[in-house]
Order: structure tokens, then sequence, then C-alpha cells
């Protein structure tokens, strides 16, 4: 079991910059030139300008909603923290991840700093956090599945998607199986480990810095870290993440019948589910923080393809993206600021 140093990654400057440059580059491209192509700027602020007072108070409960259970996970993964500090962890994660080049590790380094803080031991912490984390990659991966499921329901032909859909759906099976196996047992996890070394070999040999990576002591020490936490927690993990990429919808589909107006027909529940859920494959392009421009454009691409009108689908997208994302930014650096102050004042008279 690594101690708490060790398990917190060290942030490359140089690199963190770098990456940023081009997630910056990767995302004024897909909104200057890909959007356009798909969408339309004028035809969504003709179509925003339309949405009643109401529809936009509709809004701003499920963002309010929606803020509140990002708050959740973290309780469930961690006993005993309280919701304020849930809240505080995983607020102000997302505004470094989000807000800093390249901050998913020092967004890392934050939630163990935060934890420690607040008392809780470094095993305690590790477990948490990589169970919040393999649970939300868990989530990604079955939204798109859940989404074209959606479409096939609404009627819709989604036979262009049938077959990712079927390969996602295999590669999500795998992954829970494969961790399952290793929660489940030491002998699991060094099989699974073993077999991991032999498919990483080819690639390892070429590259030197996965050369010496050793994945049997990687799950070993995955194991020693969550498997406890996940036999007692795993219903109570899944179900907050599974709520908080929920109410991130609920966000979208309320922007969406808003500016459609809730008085006509408009796009269906499931169609709007389905085109949400499929676009959230965006997220595993690590290029740009949130999947922000990479879901978007696949968002209102799907939209369209199944009738949407390019503007009202446009338009939909750039509220719930502002509507989600803005308040959530103001919300984590809330969050730091507290923290950080109380943190402060707490070491401060525990000095001599």
């Amino acid at each position: 079991m690594s101690d708490d140093t060790t398990a917190r990654p060290a942030l490359n400057t140089k690199k963190s910059i770098l990456y940023g440059l081009v997630g910056l580059a990767v995302i004024v491209l897909i909104f200057v030139r890909v959007i356009p192509q798909i969408g339309s700027y004028q035809g969504a602020l003709t179509a925003m300008k339309s949405m009643s007072a109401g529809s936009i108070a509709w809004v701003g409960v499920t963002v309010l909603v929606y803020l509140a259970v990002y708050g959740l996970p973290f309780m469930a993964a961690t006993p005993g923290l309280a919701y304020w500090r849930s809240q505080q962890l995983n607020q102000g994660a997302f505004a470094i991840s989000n807000g800093v080049p390249a901050g998913g590790a020092f967004g890392l380094g934050v939630q163990y700093a935060m934890l420690a803080s607040y008392g809780v031991a470094p095993t305690v912490s590790t477990a948490a956090i990589t169970a919040v984390g393999v649970w939300s990659i868990f989530v990604t991966l079955v939204l798109p599945i859940l989404g074209v499921a959606a479409l096939q329901v609404s009627g819709e032909d989604v036979s262009a998607y049938f077959w990712p859909a079927m390969l996602g759906l295999l590669i999500l099976v795998v992954a829970i199986l494969a961790f399952a196996f290793v929660v489940r047992s030491e002998n699991a996890a060094r099989r699974v480990g073993s077999l991991g070394n032999r498919m990483l070999a080819p690639i390892a040999r070429r590259f030197s810095k996965v050369r010496n990576a050793d994945l049997v002591s990687m799950l070993l020490g995955l194991r020693r870290d969550i498997a406890e936490l996940v036999g007692r927690r795993w219903l109570a993990i899944t179900g907050t993440q599974l709520s908080v990429s929920l109410t991130q919808f609920m966000i979208f589909y309320v922007a969406l019948r808003g500016i459609e107006g809730w008085g006509s027909a408009g796009t269906s529940l499931l169609v709007a589910f389905g085109s949400f859920a499929v676009a959230q494959i965006g997220l595993m392009i690590p290029i740009t923080p949130g999947g922000l421009g990479t879901v978007d454009a696949a968002m209102i691409a799907l939209l369209t393809a199944f009738g949407v009108d390019a503007g009202v689908a446009t338009a939909a997208d750039l509220v719930w993206r502002a509507a989600s994302f803005v308040p959530q930014m103001v919300v984590g650096a809330v969050a730091l600021f507290t923290w950080s102050v109380h943190a402060g004042s707490r070491q401060a008279s525990e000095s001599p």
C-alpha cells in the first residue's frame, strides 16, 4: 500500500502548459469551424431569445439540483465524510481540472490534501478517490450504450450506431468483470495482471515509459485499497454517480424543451436522452476539459440528425453548457477558497 505522498502524481508544468494550449486550440477549432457546419449560432441566438421566463427558471432549478447531487459521490465513497466536505472536495476538483491546463493531476493532489485536512486516513483517501474515478469511467462507458437503446426504443434508425454500441457494451462488460475479479480475490488480481502484462509487452518494448510497468503489482495495490470499500458501498457509489449524469441530462432536456416551447410536441425524452448519452463518448477524448467542444459537437450533430432544427440544437447545447459549467466553476472556486481559509486557520492553531 503506497503512502499518501507517493500516491499523489507530480505536476509537470511544461507539459501542463503544452496540453492546455493544445486543448484550447482544439476547443477554438471545434466552436469556430466544426459546430457552424452542423449547427447555427444565428439560429441559436434567435431560439434562445424565445425562451420564456418560466423556462429559464426551470433551467435554474435543474442546475441547483445538479449542483446539490454533485456533492454526493465522495460522501458515498468516504465513510463519515460530511455532505459539505464532500461538496468542497468534488466541486473544488472540478474547478481545478477544468480551469487549470491539464489540471487532472493537480486536482488529484488537491483531493488528497483536502481529505487529509478532514482527518481522513491516507488509505481511506486512496480508496475513495480510486472508487469515484473508476465508477466515473464505468458511467461514461455505459451512457452511450443506454443512449443507443433509448434511440432504438424511440423508433429512430440507429443501425449506424449498433455495432459501435455492441463494441462499447463488450468493453464495458470486460472492464466490469475484470474489476470484479480483481476485487474478489488476490489470485484473480494476479491472473488479470499477468494477462495484462503479456498484452502490454509488445507496446512496452517500444515505449520506455511503460517498459517497467507491472500490472500485477498495480492491481494488487488497487485491490488492497478498495476491496473493502467496494464490497460495502458499491450500490451507493453507483447510485450517486448515475445521479450526477442524469441530473446533468435534465438541465439539457429542460433547456431544449424550453427553447422549443413546452406547448409544442418538440423532441421526445428518449431522443433527447439518446443524443445526450451517445455524445458523452466525447468525454473519453482527454484533449479538452470535461469534453468541452467534443461532446457539444457530437450532441448537436446527433440532434440535427434526428430532426431537431440546427438553431434549436445549437441553442440547447449552449444553454446546457453555460448553465452546467459556469455555475459549477463558481461553486468550485468558492469551495476551494473556503477550504483553504479553514485549512490555513486550522494549521495555524495547531502550530506550536
